[in-house]
């Protein structure tokens, strides 16, 4: 265990060495804006080990070729050798010009699995299996010319807040195996991880008054009573004219019996530290939004609502994390 740990330290040091040193070939840290190109100066190649036996049986070959004279053997060898050569070019013009154009990712909560999406630009080429490398997530994409491939890559998270991708390596074997080609891509994009929700709560905070007898509608678009459409809302719902005018699916909401509005308040929580008041908070704001009632989030030097929504609900969990 030990000598494990001692080694992983020593290779670390030897990582920051590099990077010291060869900032331009290891581009281990630096991060860069988007659109991030590749070109001749970002990308490198070496032999994979069946490049190297491949390589190792091209020169025995040639030596048996040369001993014997015989001539049809040299001249196999050469095209074998000149078409390997020539497998370096066509990988190398497989990344070369491409372009990482975009970074999509919806926030998750901490724990989960981050779906981001890397689109790249072609620039007018053909792209052949090019394999993407996020940390321990791994895809494959092959694009034509005027299309722009996009890469589905899942993420662990770990912790609340706004999260840094890790560097993306772009590399390919492609077409016969015998070179890797490959660079390094380090986008300065960030994604927030919403907190974890606590799980063993299943009720909201106590009502702070009384409940009216009155009814409300909810706050929409100008029609004041529709929202977008949920998998489970009837399809009798749906106001088909109002969702042709807004490109997407509304549906009329139904007049709601008036409840009082909660406060969520991170102040009546001090029995419990920050961490498990977020997750309480959060967990809250879901119940609320799940129950349709109106809510309050009250943090230290900031107070959002009364409001209620998907909008409203993003802000909240997106200042819980940040917390």
């Amino acid at each position: 265990m030990n000598a494990g740990a001692a080694l992983r330290r020593r290779w670390q040091e030897v990582l920051a060495l590099a990077e010291r040193r060869l900032p331009a070939l290891t581009r281990l840290r630096r991060a860069e804006p988007l659109p991030i190109r590749l070109d001749r100066r970002r990308i490198y190649v070496l032999p994979t080990l069946f490049g190297l036996v491949f390589g190792s049986m091209l020169v025995v070959m040639a030596l048996g070729a040369l001993n014997y004279n015989n001539n049809p053997a040299l001249l196999l060898t050469c095209l074998m050798t000149a078409t390997a050569f020539l497998s370096v070019l066509i990988g190398f013009r497989n990344l070369d010009g491409l372009s990482l154009r975009a970074v999509q990712a919806e926030p998750c909560y901490a724990g989960d699995l981050l779906d981001v999406a890397l689109v790249f630009d072609p620039a007018g080429r053909r792209r052949e299996t090019l394999c993407i490398n996020m940390g321990a997530a791994a895809s494959v994409i092959r694009g034509d010319a005027d299309s722009l491939p996009r890469a589905q890559l899942q993420v662990p998270t770990q912790r609340r807040g706004y999260m840094t991708l890790p560097r993306i390596k772009v590399f390919t074997t492609w077409p016969y195996g015998l070179f890797r080609c490959w660079s390094w891509l380090n986008p300065q994009q960030q994604v927030l991880v919403f907190p974890r929700p606590e799980a063993a709560v299943s009720a909201l905070p106590p009502q702070p008054q009384a409940a009216d007898t009155g009814s409300v509608r909810m706050r929409g678009d100008e029609f004041g009573a529709l929202r977008e459409y949920r998998v489970s809302d009837p399809l009798r719902l749906i106001a088909w004219k109002a969702s042709a005018r807004h490109d997407r699916l509304l549906v009329r909401d139904p007049e709601l019996p008036q409840n009082p509005e909660r406060i969520l308040d991170f102040d009546s929580l001090p029995q419990l530290d920050l961490e498990a008041r977020i997750a309480r908070l959060a967990r809250w704001v879901l119940l609320a939004e799940e129950q349709r009632v109106r809510y309050t989030l009250r943090l230290p030097r900031q107070q959002l609502g009364p409001d209620l929504g998907s909008a409203h609900a993003y802000r909240c969990l997106r200042e819980l994390a940040l917390l």
